[in-house]
């Protein structure tokens, strides 16, 4: 991986404004069963121009690779999503930010986790803080993201859980928690990463875990400065 940042989304898209930021952007979607990628629509339902809002936020000015997988419905495919996490790779990526969860694991998204990985890609994905396990989040080497409500813009928590290693500030998000808080952290990785060029993973997931503003889940209430 270089040391030049360029922040993936995979996402629905982003708005107008967001778009113009982008130094590139693509629509993945499926035909007839058939995968077909082209220019990016708009965001039908303004998920990613959500999330890329909260991962802006944290990380400040960032190079941006938007990469659309999600159409008017939030639902998409493993092959979408694989495909989009490849060409973000081939564009160069530092990180890739995927507020999505599938709930079966197919070996082509996992393949392509893996090759972004392995070619030292940081993945971010978010994870609900109950139930059962989504994909890309539970795949080894995933950094997995909820929504923390005890975080203020700029706080993180160190969960250590079976859902999540990490909490981010969600706001008044809803059901959306577990997506914006993976942003939210997202974009911390990327600051952090403009501060500090080169960190690998673990070097990244500890600086994390190292300044957490709260440790463990809400329910233990434990946390520290």
């Amino acid at each position: 991986m270089g040391t030049d940042l360029r922040i993936g989304v995979i996402d629905s898209g982003c708005s107008p404004e967001q778009a113009n930021g982008a130094i590139d952007a693509r629509r993945f979607w499926l035909e007839d069963g058939q995968l077909r990628e082209g220019a990016m629509l708009p965001d039908q339902l303004g998920h990613g121009s959500a999330v890329l809002a909260s991962l802006q936020r944290a990380a400040g000015p960032v190079p941006l690779l938007v990469a659309q997988v999600f159409g008017a419905q939030a639902s998409t495919s493993a092959l979408q999503v694989a495909a989009a996490l490849l060409w973000l790779v081939e564009a160069g990526a530092t990180l890739v930010n995927l507020s999505l969860g599938l709930q079966q694991d197919r070996p082509v998204l996992h393949q392509a986790c893996a090759e972004a990985l392995a070619a030292g890609v940081l993945l971010c994905a978010s994870s609900p803080a109950q139930g059962a396990a989504v994909y890309p989040a539970s795949y080894e080497g995933v950094i997995r993201v909820t929504g923390d409500a005890r975080c203020a813009p700029g706080q993180w928590s160190w969960l250590g859980t079976r859902q999540a290693d990490f909490g981010g500030y969600v706001g008044a998000a809803g059901s959306a928690g577990a997506s914006l808080g993976c942003a939210a952290v997202s974009g911390r990785i990327a600051a952090l990463l403009h501060e500090q060029p080169g960190l690998d993973r673990h070097q990244v997931h500890d600086w994390l875990r190292h300044h957490a503003a709260f440790i463990g889940p809400e329910r233990r209430g434990a946390s520290h400065a």
